[in-house]
């Protein structure tokens, strides 16, 4: 999935469809000169509908479509005829996607599953025609309601990537190696901050034609859950992981310290993650001996860890096991 194709976060207007007009029409044949009234109601104006489709992985199709705009709905006539709704306009969008009020930033609904549909905005009611007021004291009224206006409101649709695993770490901790040693994935690799910008996905191949899908989340800091380094759009990406595979690289001057602050932005962020299965990895294990992993062993956290090195493969069999055995 290449970086420029991955899009997780758009603003768009939306406006819903006018309401149409009740019909004042009063009946009138070759026998009837002052018939009663027969005006049908007006229909509804169409609705903005967004739609999960489990296919789809980006909302890169709504980058430059801003605006979307329902159609009207009909007028009402006579021989109480109804107006024809307007026609509804449906979005197909990834699942997870969450459409958000972005003046009070509250969630308005969430996609979770394939075909599910959410109005996002709501067509406008049609007006009663003259039929509906008709009463004993009022046999020919001449008035009729006209349709409402529909719903018209900016919108923020965000991307939450739905993956089994997801590597959650500092900046070059290994992830994106780890990531194109396990999987097909071709993520950009290099030696400095940030190289990862949005998620990558990639098909883990285990035993038996098994497979599972790892995420590798874009390197958090400190202070993350307070926007730094774009800390809130990198970590609404691990809320739809099953399992949370920690990296600190076995070159880091306090792998526990590592991990509790990696724990810490999690918590900040939104406590529930922390009920997630995790797993500690600590890689570039390559440049370690038996003596030395047994040093660090005494002052790692009270958590399931490994050791693995992505470059000589080192204890990556046995981390498909461990993730495999959390998953089931």
């Amino acid at each position: 999935m290449p970086d420029n194709n991955f899009i997780d976060y758009v603003k768009i207007h939306c406006k819903a469809g006018h309401g149409g007009s009740g019909s004042t029409h009063l009946f009138r044949d070759n026998r009837t000169a002052f018939g009663g009234p027969d005006g049908g109601n007006g229909g509804r104006g169409g609705h903005i509908i967004l739609r999960g489709n489990k296919q789809m992985w980006t909302l890169l199709h709504l980058r430059f479509r801003k605006h979307l705009k329902a159609k009207n709905g009909s007028n009402g006539a006579g021989s109480n005829s109804t107006g024809a709704n307007g026609e509804d306009v449906i979005i197909d969008v990834p699942l997870g996607t969450i459409a958000r009020n972005p003046d009070t930033g509250k969630i308005l609904f969430e996609i979770t599953t394939h075909g599910e549909e959410k109005i996002l905005a709501k067509g406008g009611r049609g007006g009663m025609g003259n039929t509906n007021f008709k009463s004993s004291t009022n046999q020919t009224p001449r008035y009729a309601q006209p349709g409402e206006d529909g719903d018209e409101a900016w919108s923020i649709l965000e991307l939450k990537v739905l993956a089994d695993v997801g590597l959650v770490g500092f900046p070059s901790a290994g992830k994106s190696t780890l990531l194109s040693v396990v999987s097909a994935a071709k993520p950009e690799i290099a030696e400095y901050h940030f190289t990862t910008l949005v998620p990558n996905l990639g098909i883990v191949s285990y035993r038996d034609y098994k497979s599972f899908i790892m995420a590798d989340i874009p390197g958090i800091i400190e202070g993350a859950h307070l926007g730094k380094g774009l800390g809130l759009r990198f970590l609404r990406h691990i809320e739809r992981n099953s399992i949370l595979l920690f990296m600190v690289p076995a070159d880091s001057d306090d792998i526990h310290k590592e991990y509790k602050i990696l724990v810490n932005e999690l918590k900040q962020y939104n406590p529930e993650l922390l009920d997630k299965k995790r797993l500690l990895a600590i890689s570039k294990s390559d440049m370690l001996d038996r003596e030395l992993m047994e040093e660090i062993e005494k002052d790692l956290p009270d958590i399931d860890y490994i050791f693995i090195s992505s470059i000589t493969g080192f204890g990556i069999v046995q981390l498909k096991d461990k993730l495999w055995n959390l998953m089931n």
